[in-house]
């Protein structure tokens, strides 16, 4: 998660430690839910400047990473 770990913190003063984008208040989460409502990452830039497409790649690959830490577990 080298890319992720350039781009990302994780700081309880900042969104109450949600994971967000060095140097802005920008979560994990809102970028995956831009791109989910349809918003390609150029108009995500376009909008919050201080983001950039590789910021926005970093978010992808930390939430994708952070999904397979995720055991499921079988309840019989």
């Amino acid at each position: 998660m080298a890319l992720a770990n350039e781009h990302i913190i994780i700081d309880p003063e900042i969104r109450f430690g949600k994971p967000v984008i060095k140097g802005t208040r920008i979560t994990v989460s809102d970028i995956l839910g831009w791109l989910a409502a349809g918003m390609s990452k150029e108009e995500i830039v376009e909008d919050h400047p201080e983001l950039s497409i590789e910021s926005i790649n970093a978010a992808l690959e930390f939430a994708s990473k952070r999904e397979e830490a995720i055991k499921t577990i079988t309840i019989k």
